[in-house]
Parts: structure tokens; sequence; C-alpha cells
């Protein structure tokens, strides 16, 4: 005494459980991508910008603090400071 309508709904059920899963995992590997994608543009304007490790350690830290401002022109003093100095060791 099977009912149609029950089956057909379990049915239902079990293929919209599929397609979930399935959208699930594509979102997954969405997500993962834009992830890939946003870290090769921060390594790409993070080596453009030609600092060393320290300078960029030093603005991590000031921008974690919610210094950004303050991490800038830090930075951008110590590239002209190591510009400095290297002008006047080659002399």
């Amino acid at each position: 005494m099977d009912n149609p309508k029950l089956e057909k709904i379990k049915s239902e059920i079990e293929k919209t459980k599929a397609k979930i899963s399935e959208y699930q995992a594509k979102l997954r590997d969405q997500e993962r991508e834009k992830v890939r994608l946003e870290n090769e543009r921060i390594v790409a304007l993070v080596r453009g910008e030609k600092i060393s490790d320290a300078e960029l350690s030093a603005f991590m830290s000031s921008f974690r603090k919610n210094e950004p401002a303050e991490a800038a022109a830090s930075a951008k003093t110590t590239r002209q400071e190591e510009t400095l100095y290297a002008n006047h060791d080659e002399e």
C-alpha cells in the first residue's frame, strides 16, 4: 500500500539534498579560488612596493593597532632612510 505522492516527495527530497551538497561543494571551491586570487593580488602589491620584511612587519603591526596612517608614514620614512644609506655607501 505505497502512497505514490509520498514516494514522489521522498524522491524530490533526496534530489534536493543531492543538489544542496553539489552546490555546497561548488561554493567551497569558489571561495577557495577567491581567497587564492586575493592572496595573489596582495603578494603582487607588497612586492610592487619593494619593502623589506622588517618594514612589512612594522607596517602590519601598526595597522593592527589601528594606526594605518602612522604605519604608512613609518614605512615611507624607513624606505627613504634605506635609500639615503644605500646612496651614501655608494659614494
